[in-house]
């Protein structure tokens, strides 16, 4: 995929992947044991880097290493995180060392393996256009190469019969704040980029942490244990009513299983929506263990520092509805949704641990806008098997990783079910198991239409809300994959649950 070919004769492959996150890295390994299946994935990045901000020394994943990125499909593809381990000669200390789970750091090594080995990888691409050659049937994408700075180095074209679209997610930073993230004068930062700037907020006299998610936490304990017994400076805001704890159940994690997913796929869009709200502990609560770790930490400090309270604010049920630079500080405003009340509060940095938002996928498939099929909140429709919903005059497929949270639940960022939904994908692409995948996951049954339970009527799946004149109808896939247990007692992250792909 040289410029000059591609300009002449661009080069037709089975499947193009566009971002080289965990979930097309998952697509891009399983896809290398399918014969015959010729696949290029394309990252603007030199190479591949996971949440580098917040790899934290002791964070370790929420997911047991099975969660890889091929094992729960294949567990003898040789891109599976024990043969790494075996190929870096770390089986045996591995084995002596008993973690189910693995420090975020050595995931993120091992994925940068994968990445670095797969010859269909090819980082410093940027796709920029996506349109539809009805004449050659096939995707047309046009493409940047960049150097190691994002440099461009010159332009080209790929015809691809389908698309695997994994552009991730991005941080998100609450409107109040979002003027203040451009001035480098008083640190306003997500905490996607914290180890950047980590050394910066140590020394600073007062820190304010927004977020009462996973990466909060762990912000807020590595700060609390870098600082000064009696002078810490720091406070901790949320907009949660407290700082609860992630659901760790072994039935509570079945939510994280293909049954589920299916489920959730099959409720009315109005169901859907009522539900992720109120599920949020499952995907952004904190882990206990973190919890326990900054309570034992600050009851560490009362007990040496002779019975005196340390500096440290812990406030949930707080909204930040505005912010200034104020004196060389920021000045932040804050509402207490239960009590009703309001107050300000003055600190020399924030770090902002609010989450992620997906990336819309509208923007790069904006020629193809009127063939994709939506619900009633204009949102694309997604299929079972992760293909957007689109209409005949479109021929190939276009497959979606972690931008289905609307039809596909709260499962769509987590790591454990990258490998099932891969093999989906690549099922449903070649029209055959590709990868057989079990029939059931969970040893809950959602809901009653596909109850098992002798002499339960079965329903047929439907879509719901949709507004899809002309569409086709997706085909249904195959679930398979199983939950992850409760995480070892140490500092872990939950950010994996919401990956960007």
């Amino acid at each position: 995929m040289t410029t000059d070919q591609a300009a002449e004769d661009p080069t037709t492959v089975d499947l193009l992947g566009v971002g080289i996150g965990p979930f097309n890295l998952s697509l891009a390994a399983l896809a290398d044991g399918v014969p015959g299946l010729d696949a290029v994935f394309l990252e603007q990045r030199p190479a591949f880097h996971w949440h580098p901000g917040l790899l934290i020394d002791g964070a370790t994943l929420q997911v047991p290493f099975l969660a890889d990125l091929v094992s729960l499909v294949d567990p003898t593809s040789p891109w599976s995180f024990l043969n790494h381990i075996r190929a870096q000669e770390r089986l045996f200390p591995f084995y002596f060392a008993e973690r189910f789970h693995i420090p975020r750091a050595e995931y993120d090594a091992y994925c940068r393996w994968v990445s670095e080995e797969l010859p269909s990888c090819r980082f410093g691409h940027r796709a920029d256009t996506v349109r539809w050659d009805e004449g050659r049937q096939a995707y047309e994408v046009g493409f940047t190469r960049l150097d190691g700075h994002g440099v461009p180095l010159g332009t080209g074209r790929v015809l691809a019969r389908h698309l695997a679209l994994g552009v991730g997610t991005a941080p998100h930073v609450p409107a109040p704040l979002r003027a203040l993230t451009a001035d480098p004068g008083v640190p306003v930062l997500h905490s996607a980029d914290y180890l950047a700037h980590r050394d910066r907020l140590r020394t600073a006299g007062h820190v304010t942490v927004v977020g009462a998610g996973q990466s909060g936490a762990e912000v807020l304990l590595d700060l609390l244990r870098a600082r000064p017994e009696g002078r810490e400076g720091l406070a901790w805001l949320a907009r949660t009513a407290a700082f609860a704890p992630m659901e760790y159940s072994k039935l509570g994690l079945e939510h994280f299983t293909p049954d589920y997913t299916r489920y959730f796929h099959d409720l009315p869009e109005t169901a859907r929506d009522g539900l992720l709200p109120g599920q949020w502990q499952l995907y952004k609560g904190i882990s206990a263990d973190t919890l326990a770790d900054i309570h034992d930490e600050l009851y560490r400090r009362v007990v040496e520092g002779g019975g005196g309270w340390p500096d440290v604010t812990l406030t949930p049920g707080v909204a930040v509805t505005a912010a200034e630079r104020r004196d060389g500080r920021v000045e932040l405003s804050l509402e207490h949704a239960e009590e009703g009340s309001r107050a300000r509060l003055r600190t020399d940095a924030v770090v902002l641990a609010t989450g992620y938002a997906e990336r819309p996928v509208d923007g790069l498939l904006e020629p193809l806008g009127r063939h994709i099929a939506r619900d009633g909140a204009g949102r694309p429709l997604v299929g079972r098997d992760q293909r957007l919903v689109l209409d005949e005059k479109v021929g190939g497929s276009v497959f979606v990783q972690n931008a289905e949270r609307h039809t596909h639940g709260v499962g769509t960022p987590d790591l454990g079910l990258a490998a099932w939904r891969s093999a989906l994908i690549l099922n449903a692409l070649t029209g055959r198991a590709a990868y057989r995948l079990p029939e059931r996951t969970a040893f809950t049954t959602f809901g009653l239409t596909g109850a098992r339970t002798p002499g339960a009527r079965t329903h047929g799946a439907r879509t719901h809300g949709a507004r899809t004149p002309g569409a086709r109808t997706p085909g249904a896939g195959t679930p398979g994959d199983r939950p992850h247990p409760p995480a070892d007692r140490s500092l872990t992250s939950a950010d994996e649950r919401m990956e960007c792909a």
